[in-house]
């Protein structure tokens, strides 16, 4: 394998992603196999949970874990393959909601967890084939998901989360599918209301003992509100080789794209209409943009005697650039950032584990110890959104001056381990992880009444997790679980102090939570279900402080509590088949604590009471479908019914979105032509062209809390397949 020179830390980005392809490129030289036999599929790179078993499905049934596991033909089947809330509806406990904002990607919460994020994900961790798509910090992104080339998405909710990290409140992990003969390739295309436009090309297949999967794409929407228009243009590509004794799995991706951000609506503007967009956002042109390459590679190697050692490490850079809506006036402030954040990010990472596993006649023991390190540098500049005089602006929506200039860093240590013993009654399973993170910032933007304002935060939590799954039947499973979470603010969060100055906020602490669950799992001829009750206690609950001006300060709103219900079931009746999920949640602060009215403030006035909702969350949410497959025609025909339930808006829960209620139909049809397939799809969304808000920007400072769902909406798509025999 050629040497690769250590980066100047100059060039750390550039240079990653360089060694990163070298990597790639010398995937073919890094096993000698004159004599490989294939390994096992497993469909992922490097599990990145201690979680043990052998294929997925069976994992699902034997574990102490709540885990739902959704099949990549159940991701792609007459779906539009843009965004995972398509799928992923029908896991309970799981909130996925499309803000119908392309700037500012799903909202996604599991159990409570990462319901106060404003953009992005945070509180939920993300993986794509083992490697994070959440930055150590705990925030992340979903829209960089190779949906089309999905073999499974698995969630993975309750106390055993824990075991992938801080701020780990739940996961979604991806895992693509991998190269194999035959090969195949794919082509497809969709389109529909609202100006949508999807087309994706897909090819798997091999070389020898090289396996190879590719998967491109290309996205663009003009959106059913002015200031809608985005964009996305993603690549992935997947070599692996198995060889006699392990595995060499390399990645590289690509996403690039571009969204105006419509911004949210005041309960008077969503009144009035719903489908307009608030004159802010066309003022300032408020948009974002960004670029993201990663590389990845993996290494598995049998050792013999049931030992196994893996590793697997990651780069990547990603920039940003985003145009905000705050005005003119506002940014005369010596401490204000500017409306302009043009955002560069160099990350990486490493995990490195041995495992043991060992069948006797009594049952089988799986151990892993191993540990894993993250770290994030942030090069961070703010602009004036304007050019001339703060109260006469020549230009709006333009870069102006610069207003902030920092480099930030987040760092993570992780060593973590777990027993297993699984015999055909019994499953008794512990494990811990210690997560220690460190935060730093060194301010280049020193200026009257603007000082320098560097400093550090470092937090450390150990949470451990124990399990247990008794066999009540060959049909009946029942299961618990139990353990400590631990969640650190992000990087945004800690950006500024309580009082609204620049500077890292060291007053803001790591939330510390206990979660527990219970639960049965059956299955019964054509029927599987599952029910689970979960209680989840958690300390020092991160809430806003203020939100206004475009800076959110956080502080620690005491205990918090959430309880709740989550039931599920597949059954197949004749020729229907019917999936369906309830969530039944209560969220709610066990203190009461105080917030800011309007920022900057000195003192917090406005008294939110204990027992006040926790923001963002729904009190229940259904989802059913019916998949009916009639003899007499050769196509699959859907009926689903997606309820949620209102949602508060703020701590202070002044306002809330309303609960809805909405059905989507579907149908799909599939030839065969020899070697070729031809699929093809319709549906229409919303059926009854019901208005509601989709989502809510939580605790937004202007009171432009909702961000409405589209009304009716029909898609078609075709998609081509050809098998190479």
């Amino acid at each position: 394998m050629p040497r690769i020179a250590a980066c100047p830390p100059a060039r750390t980005a550039r240079c990653a992603v360089l060694a990163g392809a070298l990597g790639v490129l010398s995937v073919p030289a890094l096993v000698a196999a004159e004599s490989a036999t294939p390994a096992a599929r497993e469909g992922g790179v490097l599990q990145p949970v201690v979680i043990t078993g052998a294929a997925p499905d069976r994992q699902r049934w034997l574990a102490p874990v709540s885990m739902d596991i959704v099949e990549g033909e159940e991701i792609r089947a007459g779906q539009l393959q843009v965004n995972l809330s398509e799928s992923l509806g029908r896991v309970p406990g799981l909130v996925i909601l499309n803000r119908q904002n392309y700037a500012q990607d799903l909202q996604i919460s599991i159990r409570g967890f990462g319901a106060r994020s404003t953009f992005g994900v945070r509180g939920v961790r993300l993986f794509v084939d083992g490697i994070p798509a959440s930055a150590p910090d705990g925030q992340g992104q979903a829209a960089n998901f190779p949906l089309g080339s999905a073999q499974r998405i698995e969630v993975v909710r309750g106390p055993y989360a824990a075991l992938y990290g801080s701020s780990s409140g739940g996961v979604v992990a991806l895992y693509s599918n991998e190269g194999s003969s035959p090969a195949n390739l794919r082509v497809g295309a969709a389109g529909g209301a609202d100006g949508l436009r999807r087309a994706s090309t897909q090819a798997e297949g091999s070389m020898g003992s090289l396996n190879y999967a590719l998967d491109v794409s290309t996205f663009e929407a003009d959106g059913f509100r002015p200031q809608s228009v985005a964009s996305r243009d993603t690549g992935y590509f997947k070599l692996s080789r198995p060889y006699e004794d392990g595995r060499v799995v390399a990645i590289l991706s690509r996403q690039k794209g571009s969204a105006q951000d419509p911004l949210g609506l005041s309960r008077t503007e969503f009144s009035a209409n719903p489908y307009q967009t608030t004159p802010t956002a066309t003022t300032f042109n408020t948009r974002k943009g960004f670029d993201q390459t990663q590389v990845g590679l993996a290494w598995e190697h049998r050792l013999g005697g049931g030992h196994r050692l893996e590793f697997m490490t990651y780069g990547g850079q990603r920039t940003v650039t985003q145009y905000q809506s705050i005005p003119a006036a506002t940014q005369v402030a010596a401490t204000s950032p500017g409306g302009v954040i043009d955002l560069a990010r160099d990350y990486g990472g490493v995990n490195a584990r041995w495992r043991l596993d060992r069948q006797f006649d009594a049952g089988r023991l799986t151990a892993s110890a191993g540990i894993a390190s993250d770290r994030q540098n942030e090069w961070r500049r703010g602009f004036e959104n304007f050019s001339g005089p703060a109260a006469n602006p020549s230009a709006l929506g333009v870069q102006g001056r610069l207003r902030r200039d920092e480099n930030n860093t987040a760092t993570t240590v992780d060593p973590y381990t777990q027993l297993e013993w699984e015999s055909t009654d019994w499953t008794l399973t512990a494990g811990v992880r210690h997560s220690s993170v460190r935060f730093t910032s060194s301010d280049n933007y020193v200026a009257a009444g603007n000082p320098d304002d560097s400093g550090s935060s470092s937090y450390s939590g150990t949470m451990p997790v124990l399990g247990w799954r008794y066999r009540l039947s060959d049909a009946l499973q029942a299961y618990a679980s139990t353990g400590r979470g631990f969640e650190t603010p992000t990087l945004n969060e800690v950006a500024y102090q309580a009082n609204g100055g620049t500077g890292l906020n060291s007053q803001l602490l790591a939330s510390r939570s206990r979660s527990s669950e219970v639960g049965l799992r059956g299955r019964h001829a054509d029927l599987a279900w599952t029910a689970t009750a979960f209680d989840i206690r958690t300390d020092d609950e991160i809430a806003v402080l203020s939100n206004t001006g475009g800076r959110s300060t956080f502080q620690n709103a005491g205990h918090s509590l959430r309880q709740g219900l989550e039931l599920s079931a597949e059954v197949q009746w004749g020729n229907v088949n019917v999936t369906s999920a309830l969530t039944l949640m209560e969220a709610s602060y066990s203190d009461s604590f105080r917030t800011c009215a309007a920022s900057p403030c000195a003192v917090p006035t406005l008294v939110i009471p204990a027992g006040n909702r926790i923001p963002g969350i729904p009190g229940r949410q259904l989802f059913v479908q019916l998949a009916w497959e009639p003899k007499t025609v050769p196509g699959v025909f859907t009926l689903e019914v997606r309820h949620v339930g209102p949602i508060a808006v703020n701590d202070a829960n002044t306002d809330e979105a309303a609960a809805y209620s909405v059905v989507n139909l579907g149908a799909r049809f599939q030839q065969t032509f020899g070697p070729w397939q031809l699929k093809e799809f319709a549906r229409i969304d919303n059926l009854t062209d019901r208005v509601y808000a989709g989502s809510v920007i939580v605790n937004e400072g202007n009171g432009r809390y909702f961000e409405p769902a589209s009304g009716r909406s029909a898609f078609v798509g075709v998609e081509l397949v050809r098998r190479f025999l």
